[in-house]
């Protein structure tokens, strides 16, 4: 009976596990890995497999196992899209003699000064990397800062996909108090990758989107930023401007309720610190 029991428990774990993970056709050889609340991508040609991100050991662990049993495909790239530990931890999976591992060389940089337990890139580069692969091709680019060290975009023109992690977010608002953002530095990268072909877009987090979806965000952004950066040249404290600031336009978004104050905050201690701006003169 107990047997039975331990087993019947055993099945219901690895059920919810792996309820935690999908793998979704996103658009021709493009599928979106989903392991809770993060999001990454694998990218299929008939010469291998690439994967933006692990997120974590045991994420990549069932990746790995799922690739493998959908595609004959071996895995020839790993990239990171950046350094945090919660994209790029679990590379060790990947890790193979035939495996590319490559990032933003700044990306390689922080995971060395953090001594992070994750495989480092082979493969690093400053500007733009161009990837050739089955006939297709990946662009990755660097913008500056953003959010992390060494974020970059990832754009496949032959599917106009836009694949981009942690500063640019659709259908939901921006993380708590904009915690690992750099918000100017964000807001010129989503202006730039803005300029670039693509229609369909997927974030490291959130929803699948499109063009209207990210300059949205944008506009967000921006307006939010205004709007604090206003309220403290009126002389406005932090608590006034999160009674005062409501951006009821964008009511519909996810997380609004809970982390619209947190924005605020994120927003105001940037434009405080980095622009010095509660210091400066009054005449």
């Amino acid at each position: 009976m107990i047997k039975r029991l331990l087993l019947l428990i055993a099945m219901l774990v690895a059920t919810t596990q792996a309820q935690d993970y999908r793998l979704e056709p996103v658009a021709d050889d493009l599928y979106r890995f989903e392991s809770g609340g993060y999001r990454s991508m694998v990218w299929v040609t008939d010469e291998g497999i690439a994967v933006l991100d692990p997120l974590s050991t045991e994420a990549a662990t069932w990746l790995k196992r799922e690739l493998s049993r959908r595609f004959p495909q071996k895995v020839r790239y790993l990239v990171y899209s950046h350094n945090h530990f919660d994209h790029s931890y679990g590379g060790e999976v990947f890790e193979h003699p035939e495996v590319t591992l490559v990032s933003h060389e700044r990306a390689r940089r922080a995971l060395v000064n953090t001594n992070a337990r994750t495989p480092l890139p082979e493969i690093v580069f400053s500007d733009r990397l161009t990837i050739h692969m089955g006939g297709q091709v990946l662009e990755l680019r660097y913008h500056g800062d953003n959010n992390g060290e060494g974020s970059v975009s990832f754009l496949f023109p032959g599917q106009k996909l836009l694949y981009v992690v942690d500063w640019v977010v659709v259908g939901r608002l921006p993380y708590k108090d904009f915690q690992g953002y750099d918000i100017d530095g964000s807001i010129r990268s989503t202006e730039e990758v803005l300029e670039l072909d693509w229609d369909i877009f997927v974030g490291g987090h959130a929803d699948v989107g499109d063009r209207q979806g990210v300059e949205r965000y944008l506009r967000y952004m921006t307006e939010l930023r205004q709007a604090v950066l206003e309220g403290m040249q009126d002389g406005r404290s932090l608590a006034d401007l999160q009674q005062e600031i409501k951006m009821e336009s964008y009511a519909d978004l996810k997380m609004y309720d809970e982390w619209l104050a947190g924005n605020i905050k994120g927003m105001y201690e940037q434009l405080r610190d980095k622009h010095y701006l509660l210091n400066r003169p009054q005449n």
